[in-house]
């Protein structure tokens, strides 16, 4: 969730000359029928793009969907990401510093984007060259404020979809293949985009000085509040409503859904977007912090609800105020502070290693943020212990609430994926809101009313685009695929 720093366009003269021989191809919206192509803005089909979602908080750190791109498709795994607009993958132009294989890599094929394209002159990078010629191709540079950094081109190609209503849709979009992403999934916000383009970029310099290494997978799938994110895209062809809902598994499963067919019609708590100052974060509050039900004393706090961060942070003063409260419960019971367990700033051992949250979940208390002000009107967003807490390799306990001041993030608050977990969240962007409900994310629920069905069933997602069955035969999908293959 971090804005970058520094940001500049240059010419890599070895990758240029390969990119060079890339030439932009129009943007087109089709839809593929029996009957023909039909173009896209002149309909709103009202229908859902439902994939299903693998990953967890701890070990893997990120929550992925697989989707197709190009003609003949090709899969890609995407860190599914609502704290940042740009979607991205590595391609092979060629890349260094990527994670991926060459083979599991987006190579360009004559779609690289002009400098004098609308989302090349509107990427508002405050060091840009001019584009001297048009026909260029465009370039750049994002240096983040963890300096990390990402060079690469602008493509576009065909994102081949199916929807909930059995439709088949091959856009033809403007999208920019990133090659990496850095160690902290810093967050690139754009400012540009009125046209109907989904875009992200190809990047083939990747540099990571990170103390951690990026996600393995091939790229991230934006989903953030701007215009060029996915959904909003997606919304703007008339594809889909500009709605996200996604579901996290604890055991490795759930399902991200881009439309509303998958919203409750009851049961849902809202509660409202902050739109003043204008921000591309799904950015909520002010809220109160409580603790067992309790008022900690911290009022007026702001939280960004972000599944691209594993876990979740507080400011320095939330922060202090939860591990004082933790640590003061704890006191007299087994659980002791373990220096040695450096998955986490804090962690508890007991006399024998743990094997799950919920061997010492009664030692723990529910955190709760309250928005909306009083206490009889409030909307409850209610953090479970087992939605704080992770346990390690080593059989200790760790707090998954992080102190986000200390890293960087100033008075910021994040509310990451250790705590939505068996939560449906959902984020409406059509009336600017953000919801959620307890929902069983084993079970993706059915579009015609409340109930579900089970993930692991064949029949689960007869229809949808992407959804492949084997994800759900464990909690680690990539554990079962060979080095090199999606």
């Amino acid at each position: 969730m971090m804005n970058p720093k520094s940001q500049t366009v240059n010419i890599f003269p070895a990758v240029f000359f390969f990119l060079l021989l890339c030439a932009q191809q129009p943007s087109q919206a089709t839809k593929d029928s029996s009957k023909g192509q039909v173009k896209l803005q002149n309909r709103r089909l009202g229908s859902s793009v439902v994939f299903p979602v693998s990953g967890n908080v701890h070990p893997l750190g990120y929550y992925y969907v697989l989707l197709n791109i190009g003609n003949p498709p090709k899969l890609f795994d995407l860190d599914i990401d609502t704290g940042s607009d740009l979607t991205w993958v590595q391609c092979d132009a060629p890349c260094n510093g990527c994670t991926k294989p060459r083979d599991s890599q987006y190579k360009p094929n004559h779609n690289t984007l002009p400098c004098s394209h609308l989302l090349c002159s509107g990427l508002d990078l405050p060091q840009s060259k001019p584009c001297d010629d048009p026909e260029d191709q465009c370039d750049y540079e994002i240096g983040y404020s963890d300096h990390a950094s990402s060079v690469g081109v602008l493509v576009s190609d065909e994102f081949p979809l199916r929807l909930e209503n059995g439709s088949t849709m091959h856009p033809h979009l403007t999208f920019g293949l990133v090659l990496k992403f850095t160690s902290c999934k810093s967050c690139l916000l754009s400012w540009f985009l009125n046209e109907c383009f989904c875009c992200c970029r190809c990047g083939y310099d990747q540099q990571n000085p990170g103390p951690h290494p990026p996600p393995p997978t091939a790229g991230i799938l934006g989903l953030g509040r701007g215009k060029v994110s996915i959904s909003s895209q997606l919304s703007s062809l008339g594809v889909t409503k500009n709605v996200i809902v996604h579901c996290l598994s604890r055991d490795g499963k759930g399902f991200l859904s881009i439309g509303d067919e998958l919203v409750p019609s009851s049961g849902v708590t809202w509660t409202s977007l902050v739109l003043n100052p204008p921000s591309k974060n799904y950015k909520t509050g002010p809220a109160e912090l409580l603790f067992n039900d309790k008022t900690t004393g911290v009022t007026g706090i702001n939280f960004i609800f972000d599944s691209g961060s594993s876990y979740t942070y507080f400011n320095a003063e939330a922060y202090q105020a939860v591990l004082d409260l933790i640590r003061k419960d704890l006191k007299g019971k087994p659980l002791k502070d373990t220096k040695e367990d450096k998955s986490l700033p804090v962690c508890w051992k007991d006399k024998k290693p743990l094997k799950s949250v919920h061997d010492v979940k009664n030692y723990f208390r529910t955190i709760t943020l309250r928005f909306g002000g009083s206490q009889k009107n409030g909307q409850l967003f209610q953090i479970p212990p087992e939605s704080y807490l992770i346990i390690t390799e080593k059989g200790n306990v760790c707090l998954g609430i992080l102190n986000g001041t200390e890293i960087g993030l100033e008075n910021y608050n994040i509310i990451g994926d250790i705590s939505f977990q068996g939560i449906m969240v959902i984020y409406d962007n059509e009336k600017q809101r953000i919801g959620w409900i307890p929902s069983d994310c084993d079970k993706l629920p059915s579009v015609d009313q409340d109930g579900g069905g089970d993930l692991s069933s064949s029949e689960a997602y007869p229809r949808g685009f992407g959804l492949i069955g084997d994800l759900f035969s464990g909690t680690d999908a990539s554990k079962y695929r060979k080095d090199g293959e999606l």
